[in-house]
């Protein structure tokens, strides 16, 4: 018997802004969809994975390595297979479709990252009422990697937000974020020493905002552990983990968050 449900929102994006005009190559990274996944499975919940679109989540080539699954072959072919195969993986639901049909049924809420989620899910109006939801509620909310920065979705001029940060008008985004719900919040997230290989090496360019920096500006309290070293803050509802190697450990406290809420009278 199952205990529970768990919404993932997946990004549909493949393209990100960098500075200067033009995009860089992006998408969600295999390793932060699946291992999350796989653990909450095993631990007797089910999960349902959903995008904005209903499209499956584009897969960034560079996560799709057995290297981000801590050299181990057999378990980087097994996240491969679950998200190829998976009924849960392969449903064709918006995040729309998911709000219709009722978001109470769901135990918990889980955005991996990848840059993909900067792009669309950021500013997605349907994951922000999805993250009101579960805020208000007090229910898990799980975010990894580049996945914090979803949580700037929930304020009500999120769009605008994100394109006041492309502008450089730090003024107007801070005065976007007046009320947003996870203002005093202690979280984690992607550093900015982390992103520049990324920069460097894939986009060939600068992104127009970091992840830390924006947080901050929204009114989140921001700290970054070691580069591409497991990390995971959590404060009341709220599971963030900042990079890849995250996936394991914000899985865990994800899962010890839902047992607990289940045994909650």
């Amino acid at each position: 018997m199952s205990k529970g449900k768990v919404l993932v929102m997946g990004s549909n994006a493949t393209r990100i802004e960098i500075q200067g005009g033009g995009t860089g190559p992006t998408g969600q990274y295999l390793n932060e969809t699946v291992v999350p996944m796989l653990a909450l499975v095993g631990a007797g919940y089910e999960v349902l994975l959903a995008t904005p679109s209903g499209a499956k989540p584009y897969i960034d080539p560079a996560s799709d390595a057995v290297q981000h699954f801590g050299g181990d072959e057999a378990a980087y072919q097994r996240g491969k297979d679950f998200f190829a195969n998976d009924p849960s993986t392969n449903t064709g639901r918006t995040l729309r479709s998911v709000i219709e049909e009722g978001l109470d049924k769901y135990a918990g809420v889980f955005a991996p990252g990848g840059q993909g989620p900067v792009v669309d899910l950021m500013q997605d109006p349907d994951a922000g009422e999805i993250l009101r939801h579960f805020h208000a509620a007090g229910k898990p909310t799980a975010l990894l990697c580049h996945g914090p920065i979803v949580s700037i979705s929930a304020m009500p001029r999120a769009s605008e937000f994100r394109a006041a940060l492309i502008q450089g008008d730090r003024v107007k985004a801070a005065e976007l974020a007046k009320g947003w719900q996870y203002a005093g919040y202690r979280m984690t997230v992607y550093s900015a020493s982390e992103e520049k290989p990324i920069e460097e090496n894939i986009l060939h360019g600068k992104l127009y905002f970091n992840m830390p920096e924006t947080l901050d500006l929204a009114g989140a309290k921001t700290t970054v552990g070691p580069d591409f070293e497991p990390h995971v803050v959590v404060d009341r509802e709220l599971i963030t983990g900042q990079n890849p190697r995250s996936d394991h450990p914000m899985a865990a406290k994800l899962i010890e968050a839902l047992d607990r809420a289940s045994l909650a009278p």
